[in-house]
């Protein structure tokens, strides 16, 4: 057996059919139609061997469903993708290195102005060659970048004379950011933090509700194969009393009306076992699809009575799902994020300027070494300023809109912040009412089934009606129903709970899914 009860593979065991096969060839007429006949029962049974049936319990579908469900695997990879988001927001905090060079040949006429502002056209034919080098640093506190540059140039003329000459720039600092403007790096700094956090706490919950869709799927093939035993019993049990029902009347102990409901009783056991048959294959079908199972692998479940007994208490469950649920990350992100793009507006809309100061050491020589000796200093600055003067009311607009949207992602929130304690709340209420259905159901289901047997036994012996039976069949069929369903809801209102808060009130202890291992 495997770890899910599966039964081990048959192939092992086809080489009789080898044998029958080259038997087969050596044999007439005759004996070929008995050894194919043979041949095909043997078949069929291997056949039906080797359709395997997987047995599962409530926490191996839970299992299978959270490792290799498509909704999973979605998961995993929304996380891993705000992963690299976040390793990208922090990347851009630490310096860069980069390393450039953009080599070029020119030969052609090229035109050239004289000291005295004339123009000469001029051949030319060289070849120009580069390598620079550069460290970034941003500064998240103004939003600018400073950099640190070293380059080295190269001239070499192919015609005339062949002269080469450098020039170098040993070293190079420089500044630029835009002043009165939008710094990003500082809004970033608010806001990724966040999404990674609303990430992670967002993969939790998914799995959890991967849990509880599982523990759905799981419970209605538990439904379906429980009205296909309820269909079984039901018919075998008119089939016995329709056989005996016939003997009383034969001796007119009963009526024909009698007789007949019994016979209808029958023929309606018939077509519901038949109806159920239908059920149980969609419900497998549907559990195999959401395990993301191979088709030909037939499924059973085998269900548990025992349910946690526990109460968990409301205002615990509020806390907890305001630290360890996604939704209060997400409302005050997009409150972040519409401000974000208020500050990003108000920049592009009104006075800009920005900022660029260079200054570092240059020098010039027909040989390298003469390129790096005496540099003498070199200095750039630059200031650039830009005033909307008349634009027809569209940057107003664009800020006014900006604003409006502030406002919106406000009142957005605090709805959506009442809607989730409520839902918290009427999700602890439930659950906590649902422990004492499961123990009603259970109560009741056993209850039915002895006072089936009670009916059943009466109408044998002539001391009831039909009514009373048909009743009795009526009551005991939606008491097992009515138990499965309420085990159902039971498991599903658990795993909801625990997708909200974050926590394992079983085993009192928070839950935390590990990255997956390709983070």
């Amino acid at each position: 057996m495997d770890t899910f009860g599966c039964k081990k593979s048959i192939y092992g065991y086809l080489w009789p059919m080898n044998i029958i096969m080259t038997h087969l060839c050596s044999t007439n007429t005759n004996e070929m139609k008995k050894i194919v006949l043979i041949a095909l029962g043997v078949a069929a049974m291997f056949s039906s061997i080797a359709q395997e049936t997987l047995q599962l319990s409530l926490e191996q579908t839970i299992q299978m469903a959270q490792q290799q469900s498509p909704v999973a695997v979605a998961a995993q990879h929304s996380l891993q993708s705000a992963y690299w988001t976040y390793r990208y927001y922090l990347a851009n905090y630490k310096p860069s290195v980069t390393l450039t060079t953009s080599p070029e040949f020119n030969r052609g006429i090229e035109r050239v102005i004289q000291p005295d502002g004339t123009n000469s056209f001029v051949h030319v034919s060289q070849v120009n060659s580069d390598v620079s080098l550069q460290i970034t640093q941003n500064i998240p506190l103004t939003g600018g970048s400073l950099f640190i540059n070293s380059s080295l140039m190269r001239n070499d003329q192919i015609e005339g004379d062949g002269q080469t000459s450098y020039r170098s720039q040993p070293i190079t600092i420089g500044y630029q950011q835009s002043l009165l403007g939008y710094n990003e790096l500082k809004w970033n700094r608010r806001i990724e933090p966040l999404r990674w956090q609303e990430a992670q706490k967002q993969y939790n919950e998914t799995m959890e509700l991967v849990a509880s869709q599982a523990s759905l799927y799981f419970f209605e093939l538990a439904t379906a194969q429980t009205n296909v035993d309820i269909a079984r019993s039901n018919l075998a049990s008119a089939d016995t009393l329709c056989r005996y029902a016939e003997g009383r009347y034969n001796i007119g102990t009963i009526t024909e009306n009698e007789m007949l409901q019994l016979q209808l009783n029958k023929l309606r056991e018939e077509t519901n076992l038949l109806d159920a048959d239908v059920s149980l294959q969609a419900a497998a079908e549907a559990l195999r699809n959401f395990l993301n199972l191979p088709v030909s692998t037939q499924l059973s479940v085998i269900t548990d009575d025992k349910v946690p007994q526990m109460e968990v208490p409301l205002a615990e469950a509020l806390e907890l799902a305001l630290r360890n649920s996604p939704d209060p990350d997400y409302y005050k992100r997009a409150q972040l994020e519409s401000r974000q793009n208020l500050a990003y507006t108000r920049a592009n809309t009104g006075l800009k300027a920005n900022l660029y100061l260079q200054f570092g050491l240059s020098q010039t020589g027909q040989e390298l070494h003469d390129a790096y000796r005496n540099p003498t200093d070199m200095q750039y600055a630059s200031v650039s300023v830009s005033i909307p003067i008349l634009d027809w009311g569209r940057g107003k607009g664009r800020r006014r809109v900006a604003q409006s949207n502030v406002d919106l992602a406000d009142i957005h929130a605090e709805q959506g912040m009442k809607s989730f304690e409520q839902n918290v709340t009427r999700m602890v209420q439930q659950f906590n009412l649902q422990s004492r259905r499961v123990a009603v159901a259970s109560q009741a289901d056993k209850t039915a089934e002895r006072r089936y047997e009670v009916a059943r036994r009466l109408y044998v012996l002539g001391k009831s009606t039909i009514l009373d039976l048909n009743s009795a069949i009526s009551e005991k069929d939606s008491a097992r129903r009515s138990y499965i369903q309420s085990l159902s809801t039971y498991w599903s209102l658990y795993y909801g709970l625990r997708s909200m808060t974050g926590y394992d009130f079983s085993l009192n202890v928070p839950i935390t899914w590990a990255l997956p291992n390709n983070l």
